[in-house]
């Protein structure tokens, strides 16, 4: 009675389980939500916005606590030159130093981060679409497989009706037995391929799943994906194009810190405390002291220059990589619109062919009832269907899958 009822709430789980039913937007969401390469773009432009701020407080005044205490004794003579060492060195300071740098400056060295974070957001949402690309295609591929599942079950089903029928026929000496022998072998070859669809199926999905990050492995049924054609943007107001226009940005930013690092460059100090050789009226060493340091670059072998040569170098790799970019947008979509006319036509051409097949099949079915039938005849009016129906079914996927590239393009 235990073993009845651990089974009976299994297969009502089986049937749960193939009740609910997924859409592409539940996948595609969950997807981009659990993407662990999204949310590392989003932490690196956390870590910029710090790094700004790292900048600005690095040209505050900094405040250090110094201590420096040595001790040189001379032993009959022999030891450090008193002159130098003072014999002993104690010092307590308290230390301020600021580096004085240009408005115009800090101004780059802040978009130098900006432009960064700018460059980050155009990768999301480029991964963003990849990622949307890719589990669209999973998700069409594994409804295509759905189909074919469900319609040769489908056609199995008309088997097996038509199997009682013919078998009674037989037995009364209407149909020979090799007749029914190639039916039964027919309907055996439509079992396996059912067999096959399904482990397709269940593969597609635990792929599906995979790239989603969903851990459930088992297999429920799928929505109808709802997929239409998009409008596309010209190549330059693309997402992709933006690419192009961030690093342009971003060398000509280069370009501009190279002349900053070769300004002059001024730092003011200042320390007070307590500094004393100990030679005589150490409790009067207190006391504090301030400086200016300056730096001007004159000559660095020119350096400077190659540096500026190395960004030109760079501008002119972009500029051809967008070029390159544009071109191929333009011949990529004809193409893909091609392919998308030619997947249109070859459906349109097998729905004409399925009628007949449709026909072909009942008008077999009513000879069959009645004895007159030929089995190769009636097998082959059901080849016909079943490759008929895997043609539309193939297009029609290939169709959405076609739509699915062309809408990646769509982002702007």
């Amino acid at each position: 009675m235990k073993k009845i009822k651990i089974l009976v709430f299994l297969l009502l789980m089986q049937l749960f389980a193939f009740t609910q039913e997924r859409s592409l937007d539940f996948y595609i969401q969950t997807g981009l939500e659990n993407s662990p390469l999204l949310k590392d773009l989003k932490n690196q432009q956390r870590v910029n916005l710090i790094d700004s701020m790292r900048i600005l407080a690095g040209y505050f005044p900094q405040v250090n606590a110094v201590s420096s205490n040595s001790y040189a004794p001379t032993l009959g003579g022999w030891g450090y030159d008193g002159a130098i060492t003072n014999g002993s060195n104690f010092s307590q300071l308290v230390t301020v130093s600021k580096q004085l740098v240009s408005k115009e400056n800090l101004k780059n060295q802040h978009e130098a981060l900006q432009l960064l974070n700018e460059s980050l957001k155009t990768t999301g949402k480029i991964t963003e679409q990849d990622l949307r690309k890719t589990i669209t295609a999973q998700y069409i591929s594994t409804y295509g497989n759905y189909l074919q599942y469900h319609f040769n079950k489908e056609v199995l089903q008309l088997f097996k009706k038509e199997q009682n029928i013919l078998k009674n026929l037989t037995e009364k000496g209407v149909y020979r037995q090799t007749d029914y022998l190639s039916f039964l072998v027919t309907m055996q070859q439509q079992e396996i391929s059912i067999s096959q669809y399904k482990i397709i199926f269940q593969n597609d999905f635990s792929t599906l799943n995979y790239l989603c990050g969903i851990k459930d492995t088992s297999a429920i049924a799928l929505k109808k994906p709802e997929i239409f054609l998009s409008v596309l943007p010209d190549a330059e107001n693309s997402i992709f194009y933006q690419q192009f226009l961030n690093d342009s940005l971003k060398l000509r930013n280069s370009d501009a810190l190279i002349e900053y690092r070769y300004k002059p460059k001024v730092n003011v100090y200042g320390d007070g405390g307590y500094l004393t050789s100990f030679s005589g009226q150490a409790y009067k060493n207190f006391g504090f002291s301030v400086g200016l340091n300056l730096v001007v670059p004159i000559y660095d072998g020119k350096q400077k220059k190659m540096q500026h040569d190395k960004i030109e170098i760079a501008e002119q790799s972009r500029q051809q990589y967008r070029d390159y970019f544009k071109t191929q947008y333009s011949q990529q979509i004809a193409q893909l619109f091609q392919q998308l006319h030619s997947a249109e036509d070859l459906v349109h051409q097998s729905e004409n062919q399925i009628k007949y097949a449709e026909t072909l099949i009942e008008a077999n079915q009513k000879l069959i009832e009645t004895g007159d039938a030929h089995m190769a005849d009636y097998i082959i009016a059901i080849g016909n269907y079943l490759n008929a129906k895997n043609t539309i079914t193939l297009n029609s996927i290939n169709q959405l899958q076609i739509i699915n590239q062309i809408n990646y393009w769509n982002r702007k």
